[in-house]
């Protein structure tokens, strides 16, 4: 089906997570006072009120979730109302301590905080399946419910678990996939270090042991942990679609922060509207880098239709060594970047900074000090931006570059025993990432099986791990005429990491027109001299050219004159090899080559640096967003008919002015 935009919202979504359990009721009256006051038309309710709901099993009280839904309804704020099973009560866990679940050292963990449960425990399905099944009867109606808010960032504190329980589903799991042990054992190289199985009970899940541990045992075990949540989400989906088939359902990814534990292109296609939380790091310094790539990556999950950020900052929040306050500006260059990407919704944790718990000091959009302070104003100020949006609904993003980003491939890279432990899947698409963004090139994200037709430029940092048909795929796109740029390490194995013979990269060893017989990680803080005065950092590798072309060579160290960059034209295309991690500037200067030779531009010419430059298309305009991080401001020739919506001004002489550190939308008519 196709997605929609975050539905019974008329313009862009405003809000967040809403916890008025937390507060006496007599607050409730302000609260929705204060949500008109800030342009608030969608909370999300419910999300940790398992306990309140649900005193004890089977029994339910309903009556405070009663009067906040007829509270926030009265006052036409709509809701996205949650399935409260992220967080079982005490009681739960009294009468089924076999649900808590058990880490990698067969340690039993406690309750106490939350998603501290067994993912594969019957006992903590039926009671999830209970409680969304109750809510469903009750609310399906209900008319401010407009969304079903399925659980809460699923796997973020329990995506593994080690006990009995979980090693019988994983067993069976295994069985559905191989049919039967010789095939697993085929699959698993299980004739290394006696691991052959002879008896599915002999399989464990990959517990703490003495050595490295099978790498295919360790993916294959990686996959199911995804599934097995995946499995509880359809299941509570599927309780709320037969109580209310009207009601789309949704749950938060998490696709930035490291965070890797779900394989989201399988998770992506069960969900009605696609969601995702996005928090900045304070460690780094140009986090409008990674809103852009995670909202480029949401937007891609989502197939390129609207999507909403369920939750992100209005400052710092709670859960690193430092966290920083955001400054000036930032509120609000972070959430229109947000929408330049696609979000038809933005929402913050949450609406009501916490007096008490473990997220008492993060920020929320009414915060401490009350509507007396900076981060208020900034939350009033948003929510009139985001009405004055209100036609960018539904819009959305145009790309002919894609980078291929691929979850099996992140966790085969990163398991123990590699050439380098310095290698991050996250930091290496990152760094390919990062000159375009900085050269305004729109971007989408696929899968290595995606329909790459719509797309003149197909980027491959780290791809490691790819099957016959993902590398054949890659290969055709180069083959019928597309250009094709391949990172280092690429190829490398098939699905059940099993290396590919005959010399590296593997795969793609004849579509890039390269063997390599032997790789030469670097040390860390080692690096290796390129020609032109570059340099090259994590990797380097011994490439004989078989076709391509060399376009700069390694100057010094053990491969002093041996191809580093190479360019082999295959049938109708290009395909590119990078056989290190180029610095910065290098990396840039090889991206602009790769991408004036595709025909690929930026989205708008004459920006200038610093200022992003993002392109949102409707029915019968474009948007053009402008964020300035400079500091600096910026004047960025436009349509001479344009229109700047934050402003409701028409721009004068076919240009508009971005203030410093401020933002602007324009709307420019299209003909035709």
């Amino acid at each position: 089906m196709t997605k929609p935009s975050v539905p019974g919202i008329p313009g862009i979504a405003y809000g967040g997570d809403y916890n008025p359990e937390q507060w006496p009721e007599e607050i409730w009256a302000e609260d929705v006072r204060l949500m008109r006051e800030a342009g608030v038309n969608l909370v999300s309710v419910n999300i940790f009120s398992w306990a309140l709901l649900e005193p004890a099993e089977g029994e339910y009280d309903f009556s405070r979730l009663d009067r906040i839904l007829d509270l926030l309804h009265t006052h036409g704020i709509a809701v996205d109302l949650a399935t409260p099973t992220a967080a079982p009560p005490a009681w739960f866990f009294k009468a089924h301590p076999e649900a808590l679940p058990v880490d990698r050292d067969g340690r039993g963990l406690s309750y106490g905080s939350r998603q501290t449960f067994c993912p594969s425990s019957p006992a903590y399905r039926r009671a999830a399946l209970r409680i969304a099944r109750a809510l469903g009867d009750r609310y399906g109606s209900h008319p401010a419910v407009v969304m079903w808010h399925i659980h809460n960032e699923y796997g973020c504190h329990n995506a593994e678990c080690f006990c009995d329980t979980s090693a019988e589903a994983f067993r069976g799991w295994l069985r559905t996939r191989y049919q039967d042990l010789a095939t697993l054992n085929a699959a698993w190289g299980t004739t290394f270090w006696s691991q052959w199985y002879y008896s599915w009970d002999e399989i464990l899940p990959p517990r703490a042991t003495g050595a490295v541990p099978n790498p295919a045992h360790r993916l294959d075990w990686r996959r199911f942990c995804s599934d097995e949540l995946l499995s509880l989400c359809t299941a509570e989906r599927e309780v709320l679609r037969g109580a209310a088939p009207g009601i789309p359902a949704t749950t938060n990814f998490m696709v930035m922060h490291n965070f890797d534990a779900l394989d989201y292109w399988r998770w992506a296609p069960e969900l009605d509207v696609i969601s995702n939380d996005h928090y900045l790091r304070s460690t780094d310094p140009e986090s409008e880098i990674d809103i852009a790539m995670s909202g480029d990556l949401v937007r891609s999950l989502a197939g390129g239709r609207p999507w909403l950020l369920m939750e992100h900052s209005t400052g710092a929040v709670n859960w690193q060594p430092v966290n920083r306050a955001k400054t000036a500006g930032e509120l609000r260059r972070n959430a229109l970047a947000h929408v330049a990407r696609g979000a038809d919704g933005i929402a913050y944790f949450q609406w009501r900074a916490a007096r008490a718990g473990a997220e008492q000091w993060h920020s929320a959009m009414l915060p401490h000090a009350g509507t007396d302070s900076a981060i208020w104003h900034d939350v009033v100020r948003l929510g009139a931006d985001l009405r004055a949006l209100a036609e960018v609904r539904g819009s959305t993003g145009t790309a002919e570059t894609a980078i291929v980003w691929d979850w099996d491939a992140r966790w085969a890279l990163e398991l123990p025993s590699q050439p380098s432990a310095e290698l991050r899947y996250l930091e290496l698409v990152r760094s390919w990432y990062e000159p375009l963004w900085r050269a305004g090139v729109a971007v989408d994200f696929v899968r290595p099986d995606a329909d790459l037709s719509p797309y003149r430029l197909l980027l491959a940092p780290s791809l490691y791990l790819v099957d016959d048909a993902g590398a054949a795929n890659l290969t055709a796109f180069a083959e019928r005429g597309g250009t094709l740029a391949v990172g280092f390490h690429s190829g490398a194995v098939d699905e059940n990491c099993h290396v590919r013979l005959g010399g590296y990269p593997g795969a793609f060893r004849e579509t890039l027109g390269v063997r390599t017989d032997e790789l030469f990680p670097l040390l860390p803080g080692e690096t290796v001299a390129l020609e032109g005065g570059g340099s090259g950092v994590w990797w380097s590798e011994r490439v004989r050219l078989a076709g391509a072309q060399a376009v700069s060579s390694y100057t010094d160290g053990p491969l002093a004159g041996v191809p580093a960059i190479t360019r082999h034209g295959y049938g109708a295309g290009v395909a590119w090899y990078v056989a290190t991690l180029p610095d910065p500037d290098t990396l840039t200067a090889l991206l602009a080559r790769v991408c004036g030779e595709a025909g690929v531009a930026p989205v708008r010419a004459g920006v200038p640096r610093g200022v992003e430059a993002v392109v949102r298309r409707g029915a019968d305009a474009d948007y053009l967003f402008l964020i300035d991080h400079t500091g600096r401001g910026a004047e960025v020739p436009v349509a001479a008919d344009a229109v700047e919506l934050l402003s409701g001004k028409p721009t004068e002489r076919g240009s508009v002015s971005v203030p410093p550190g401020e933002a602007v939308v324009v709307r420019e008519p299209r003909s035709g």
